[in-house]
């Protein structure tokens, strides 16, 4: 199956692609370190650098699937949030893509923000845009002039022939899919409506409360990892009572924790330790200051951030039981992601902190694609003619 990825980034959602059985024709990237990054790592990939906006992505067609990750700093909630205000919003080119090549799938993500209610009538156009991209927007009105005629076409009964997709909005936390992160990330995924491909967003397999019955009922968190039990926070009490009279779990697994994801690295910190670990050298001046306390050895980390500024302090920390701290070493929030360990990022620190704040998690990406190509199979091959409306 072949594709092509906007915005790539680190290459969090390439390896998902790449993982999933995707071959990518072309990855995206206008940042030069970013760039640097992938060819580092995976120098056989076609790599374009530049801006998005002058790619003529006809000329890397046909493919069955266009992926990408625009800009999130539009709608994140650490940012100025101007949304449709700010140049970097990027999701005009996402939709031109899909135009113009005219794929049998597309994935996009971005952050949980987009959803806020101050978006709603822009994520709506954006969708609307995703059903019908060879809709004619106009460069001389605004967005939302432009969003009145989508819905006015939507609501019209004269689009016999037109390229259409049934497009679905789905919000997804990395840790219900064995992700060492409570990152909430949202997907539009459309799929040609012409082909009457059956999707739904795959299935949590991991979650928090299989996690608390492994710590505080069985106590086999605790026994894995030489540790004795720990008693369960207050907070947590009356859930873990209803967990303990009630059914099993079925098919699904712990969420997996900091220390479950770290636990064969040495101390970064720790001058005797003689080791070979790309990327994790210890970085000084972590500070803990209020809500932004570090991450909990035991439980999923807090999202990685990338920071305007530098490094954020406390969503990229360790906090330790005894409540020491310190910043997660590169390769540690390499980890975190679900990078490989043969993954190396040759950056600085707060370059490469920044990619990884910024990236999609290899795993989440993975299972996201999986989903979408095992549908995607039972189309073959890949049609380029005429594309009846449903």
């Amino acid at each position: 199956m072949r594709s092509i990825e906007l915005f790539s980034g680190a290459g969090g959602m390439a390896l998902g692609l790449e993982k999933a059985g995707f071959d990518s024709v072309a990855h995206f990237e206008r940042d030069a370190d970013a760039c640097a990054t992938l060819r580092h790592n995976r120098p056989s990939w076609n790599i374009v650098q530049g801006d998005v906006r002058n790619v003529d992505f006809g000329a890397y067609g046909p493919v069955d699937l266009v992926a990408g990750g625009p800009p999130c700093q539009p709608f994140s909630m650490g940012g100025k949030a101007k949304g449709f205000e700010d140049n970097r919003d990027m999701f005009p080119q996402a939709v031109r893509a899909v135009r113009e090549l005219q794929p049998t799938a597309f994935v996009f993500e971005n952050v949980r923000g987009l959803l806020r209610p101050a978006f709603a009538n822009y994520v709506e156009f954006i969708r609307l845009q995703l059903t019908y991209p060879v809709f004619p927007v106009s460069d001389n009105v605004d967005w939302e002039a432009n969003f009145r005629r989508l819905q006015r076409h939507h609501t019209s009964k004269n689009r016999n022939g037109e390229l259409t997709y049934n497009v679905t909005i789905n919000l997804a936390d990395a840790a219900d899919y064995g992700v060492p992160q409570r990152r909430h990330r949202v997907f539009f995924v459309g799929f040609r409506r012409d082909l009457d491909l059956g999707w739904s967003f795959p299935a949590p397999t991991h979650t928090q409360d299989d996690l608390l019955r492994n710590k505080y009922i069985t106590g086999e968190y605790w026994t894995r990892h030489g540790l004795p039990p720990l008693a369960a926070p207050e907070t947590m009490l009356g859930r873990v009572e209803k967990l303990r009279s009630g059914e099993l779990l079925a098919d699904t697994l712990p969420w997996r924790t900091v220390r479950d994801q770290l636990s064969d690295l040495p101390d970064p910190r720790d001058a005797c330790t003689k080791h070979r670990w790309d990327n994790h050298g210890f970085q000084p001046g972590a500070k803990s200051y209020p809500g932004h306390t570090g991450s909990p050895l035991d439980e999923p980390a807090k999202a990685l951030k990338a920071g305007d500024h530098g490094v954020p302090g406390g969503e990229n920390m360790l906090r330790h039981l005894n409540g020491q701290i310190r910043y997660f070493t590169i390769r540690e929030s390499a980890r975190i992601q679900t990078f490989p360990d043969n993954y190396v990022f040759p950056g600085s620190w707060t370059e490469s902190m920044r990619q990884l704040g910024n990236a999609v998690p290899v795993q989440l990406g993975q299972a996201v694609f999986e989903s979408v190509g095992a549908v995607m199979k039972k189309y073959r091959p890949l049609k380029t003619a005429a594309h009846a409306n449903v």
